[in-house]
């Protein structure tokens, strides 16, 4: 990850495709303060993730975090490569 929550890491929680933004739990900590209600009747503040832009994640590759690319095979099939290495990676 870079930005502000360079170095962490964590379990993509939702992918928001049209606005570009994905979920990680655990980073990007926000607090809101409710109302109370039936559901919580003590109101107060309360912690949940925020979004980050989808240019600013990586997926960990072998330990290490890497890029994703692309690459044609011969028999016309696409395939996901990590860019640091070259390796082949399965969905």
């Amino acid at each position: 990850m870079s930005g502000n929550h360079k170095g962490k890491e964590g379990k993509i929680l939702y992918v928001h495709p049209q606005k570009e933004r994905v979920i990680i739990e655990g980073v990007n900590l926000i607090k809101r303060h409710t109302k109370p209600s039936q559901d919580n009747p003590q109101g107060g503040i309360v912690e949940r993730e925020g979004s980050i832009h989808i240019s600013n994640v990586m997926l960990i590759h072998s330990g290490k975090p890497t890029r994703i690319g692309y690459k044609k095979l011969d028999d016309g099939s696409k395939v996901r490569i990590a860019i640091k290495t070259g390796d082949e990676i399965s969905l």
